[in-house]
């Protein structure tokens, strides 16, 4: 199996895993050489035919399996001849690890600029200007809001910021 390096990476397994999901996991986990149907995944695999095309739909739409259409000239049936393109997969998911970035400077920059409230009863989180509205009042259960300390929050976001920007060998954006 030519992806058998790449299958043994915990990182990688958990990456299809999430694409993919537990019922989708066996096709993802067992690429075979070459071109394959679906048809004969599902038989090999002995899992429903809708899994197995579920799961490689999922794989192509993320430029990790591609097919090839045939006609069948008697029947005019179509069939799908499909190959696993696991060569993809690191840069896969340095692009996640950068959108993973994005999302966490842009979370942090909102936890930094905003002051938020919480209720005591229902654990509901308000920033202020909402906090203000219901009069400082939880809309739900009426109990009083307390303004949170969102620093420890806050710092944990730094340190996977910063954990990431080395991994992805990115500079500190300036501000």
């Amino acid at each position: 199996m030519a992806f058998e390096d790449l299958l043994n990476d915990p990182v990688i397994q958990k990456y299809l895993h999430e694409l993919v999901g537990p019922t989708g996991m066996p096709v993802a986990a067992a690429p075979p050489d070459g071109e394959v149907t679906d048809e004969e995944l599902a038989e090999e695999l002995g899992l429903e035919l809708n899994d197995v095309r579920r799961a490689l739909f999922i794989l192509y739409e993320n430029d990790l399996a591609s097919y090839r259409r045939l006609r069948d000239e008697d029947s005019g049936w179509l069939t799908y001849l499909w190959t696993f393109q696991y060569e993809n997969i690191p840069e896969q998911l340095e692009e996640e690890m950068h959108r993973l970035l994005e999302a966490l400077e842009n979370r942090r920059q909102y936890e930094s600029e905003n002051e938020f409230y919480l209720c005591g009863e229902c654990q509901l989180r308000f920033e202020f200007d909402e906090a203000m509205e219901f009069g400082f009042e939880c809309p739900e259960c009426g109990g009083r809001l307390e303004s949170m300390e969102n620093d420890r929050l806050v710092n944990a976001m730094e340190q996977h910021i910063e954990a990431l920007r080395d991994e992805l060998h990115v500079e500190t954006a300036e501000a």
